[in-house]
């Protein structure tokens, strides 16, 4: 007898559930709303941060471009002195 007790009282709880299921999805479809709100103000604001930083990296690789551009008649020569150098002291070794 006291199976038959929880079955029923399953069956009213369930028959109570379904017939509350369009009350009860309110709360959760307003969430899932709020939440996708949330979502989206945070992609964009996370758009604007990427945005902003990756002007900010082209800018500086601008100016070290110009800068570079700028100092090349000092450092071309320099370079080529080093490399002259290195070529003539690899070549002075003798192998052992």
């Amino acid at each position: 007898m006291k199976t038959f007790w929880k079955i029923l009282l399953y069956t009213v709880l369930a028959l109570v559930v379904i017939h509350l299921c369009p009350i009860l999805l309110v709360p959760v479809a307003l969430g899932v709303a709020a939440m996708l709100v949330i979502g989206t103000l945070l992609v964009g604001g996370l758009a604007a941060v990427a945005a902003t930083g990756l002007s900010v990296i082209a800018g500086l690789l601008a100016v070290v471009l110009v800068v570079l551009a700028v100092l090349s008649p000092v450092w071309l020569p320099v370079l080529a002195i080093l490399g002259l150098v290195s070529l003539c002291r690899r070549g002075a070794k003798t192998p052992a």
